[in-house]
């Protein structure tokens, strides 16, 4: 059964870039259309990018659209999502997760998303 594991979250300055990975286990992803999206407690989950499972679709939250770069390595099982000109306001916990089909047009976070991992921390902050 897929799993989902995210990686390469952690503490930067604003202004500064990090690259998350999000990889497979127990299945291969390159099947699956994936979608980031982030959690700060208290607050409703917010979409952020998604990708199609050749990677010719992408989309993205207004938020971050211009700023965030999602691409997939399916060689490498692999989906990344590149962080630059991160602000305070990006702090959350990143997962990724499968999504049926990513948006057409207009991004949105699709609740039937699923197999997301633990997530990994993003810490925007001087």
């Amino acid at each position: 059964q897929l799993q989902l594991v995210e990686s390469g979250g952690g503490l930067v300055q604003p202004g500064g870039s990090l690259r998350l990975s999000c990889a497979a286990s127990g299945d291969t992803l390159r099947y699956y259309d994936i979608d980031w999206f982030r959690q700060v407690p208290g607050k409703e989950r917010e979409g952020v990018s998604c990708i199609s499972v050749s990677g010719g679709s992408t989309n993205y939250a207004d938020s971050v659209k211009g700023r965030f770069t999602i691409s997939r390595d399916n060689a490498r099982n692999t989906v990344y999502l590149q962080m630059n000109s991160l602000k305070p306001d990006d702090t959350a916990v990143y997962h990724c997760a499968v999504v049926p089909e990513c948006p057409r047009g207009t991004y949105y976070y699709d609740r039937r998303s699923h197999s997301w991992g633990q997530g990994t921390q993003v810490t925007v902050s001087s």
